[in-house]
Formats: structure tokens, C-alpha cells, sequence
């Protein structure tokens, strides 16, 4: 029988959550897998070297982000079969929303590798945590399309959500993006937009999208920092209403020389009905 200490070291990969700003949100635990990792895949060496500095902790580092991810992960897979520990990070926050780690994860996952999660920070739950509306169902959207037109379009289908969303945005995107949504959801819907969570300059705006709108155009600060929306789902049940054959007749007709989103606009004012409604309506008759 083989002596206990003559066992092979099994690999793991710890995925590790790191403060989103306040550095007193990092762990205890999460300091200690730092501290006694073989290896921490980061997606930027140099921020997560000062983070290490900061807690005392030396490490070695190699990058895994969004450009390099593919090549990594049979290296890494390697290191983790001959018995490495390697801590996963991301910038801020917990790795693979909307951060880069999905492919290594699943790949370890697939090749047998135990994968741990060193739980913690989150914008996306942060900002669900004080922003008053729904958590018990929720869905987190990530970034939306930069493109004006690519964002509309989403926004056209996600009017009808009864979930709360939770989306990220840039700072130089944030005016039109309440705009779009205003227009898209209603002016009326609740909304909340987190700035620089758990930062001194931590902000948090509430009221309906059309007054945020406003307020996006007139405080130069709402341009600054970290975002994190929270919107409040649809409380109307989805309905076409009005003359739905109308509706689909217009639609058919539209759809042979316009893209969805434009053919349910004119659709919509012609048989007045919610845009939201008739853009759902088209996607089903281009898909039919």
C-alpha cells in the first residue's frame, strides 16, 4: 500500500472573487487561497500584482483574458494535472460574469479537475442588494451592443421582461442608454443606476428611467466610474391587443422590405399597439 505522503498532489482551480473597490471586501479565505497558490491566472497581471501587494501576498502570475484565453487552457490544464493549484481572478469582482474564465473553467471541469469557488464580491449583486426592486427572479444582461441601432433592438425584446434586469454600462454610454431604455420600456419605469460600488465615491440614483434619462444629461458625475443598472421588470402581462390579424397582416407585408425592428415600429403606430408587442410578433413571422 502507498504511503499517504507518496500520493500524487492533486491539482485544483480555485475561482476567486476580489473586492469590486473596497479592499476590505476581500476574504480571509480568499487572501489564504491567494497567498498559497502555485500560479493566479489574471485577467490583468498588473492590476491583480497591486492587489497582491496591497494584501502582502507574492504570486506568480501569467494573463488569461478574452484575446489569449484559447491558448491558454492547455497549459494550464497541464499544470493543473501535474498537481498545480491555480487561483482564477478577474480585475474586480467574481470571475466569469462578464469576465473571462468560462472556457478555462469548463475545460477543467470536462478533464475531471476539481474546480472551487472562493466566493464574494459582486457588482451584479451589490447593486440588486440596495436597489429596492424584486430579487426573488432576475436576470443580468451583461454590457449591451455599443451600436445604437444593435442596442435598440435588444432593448425592443427584453421590454417585455417581467424579471428585474441587471445590466453593466460605460460611462460615456450611460446618457444614451437611459434614453434608448426610456423609450423602449416607458419613461415610468423604475430604475436604479449604482456608480463606483463600495468606492469613496459611491453614488446610488433612483427614480423612473425618463427622470434618470434626465438626470444622465445634466450631472457630469453620472459619466464617471463603474455602472450598474437595475431595472424593474414588466408588470403588464404581454398582450398584442388591438387587431392582432391587422397587426400580422401589416407585418408581413413590412417584413418583405424592412428589418424587424423597423417594420414593427410602423406596425405599431398603424394598428396601435405596444412596439415591444408587434417587435416579437415579427421575429416569429421572420422565423416562420
Amino acid at each position: 500500500m502507498a504511503r499517504t505522503d507518496q500520493l500524487p498532489r492533486q491539482g485544483r482551480l480555485e475561482v476567486v472573487a476580489t473586492p469590486i473597490g473596497n479592499l476590505g471586501d476581500l476574504s480571509a479565505r480568499a487572501r489564504e487561497v491567494l497567498a498559497a497558490a502555485d500560479l493566479i491566472a489574471a485577467e490583468d497581471t498588473r492590476r491583480t500584482a497591486q492587489l497582491l501587494s496591497a494584501i502582502g501576498v507574492s504570486g506568480r502570475l501569467v494573463s488569461l483574458h478574452e484575446h489569449n484565453e484559447q491558448a491558454r487552457i492547455e497549459p494550464l490544464l497541464q499544470q493543473l494535472r501535474d498537481g498545480k493549484v491555480i487561483a482564477l481572478v478577474s480585475d474586480a469582482g467574481t470571475p466569469l460574469l462578464s469576465d473571462p474564465g468560462f472556457a478555462l473553467v469548463r475545460a477543467a471541469a470536462a478533464a475531471g479537475i476539481q474546480v472551487r469557488a472562493v466566493p464574494g464580491a459582486s457588482a451584479i449583486t451589490a447593486a440588486l442588494s440596495i436597489a429596492g426592486l424584486a430579487t426573488d427572479r432576475f436576470a443580468f444582461e451583461g454590457f449591451l451592443p455599443a451600436r445604437a441601432g444593435e442596442r435598440r433592438t435588444l432593448l425592443a425584446r427584453l421590454a417585455s421582461e417581467a424579471r428585474t434586469l441587471v445590466l453593466f454600462e460605460a460611462p460615456h454610454r450611460i446618457a444614451a442608454t437611459l434614453t434608448d431604455l426610456a423609450q423602449s420600456f416607458g419613461a415610468e419605469r423604475a430604475a436604479v443606476v449604482t456608480r463606483e460600488l463600495t468606492k469613496m465615491h459611491e453614488s446610488v440614483y433612483r427614480g423612473t428611467l425618463g427622470q434618470l434619462a434626465a438626470m444622465a444629461r445634466e450631472d457630469a458625475d453620472f459619466a464617471r466610474g463603474e455602472i450598474t443598472l437595475v431595472i424593474d421588470g414588466t408588470s403588464v402581462e404581454p398582450a398584442i391587443g388591438g387587431d392582432s390579424e391587422l397587426l400580422a397582416r401589416a407585418l408581413r407585408l413590412l417584413l418583405k422590405e424592412l428589418p424587424p425592428a423597423r417594420a414593427a415600429a410602423i406596425a405599431a403606430q398603424i394598428c396601435g399597439v405596444r412596439r415591444s408587442d408587434a417587435y416579437e410578433l415579427a421575429l416569429r413571422l421572420q422565423r416562420d
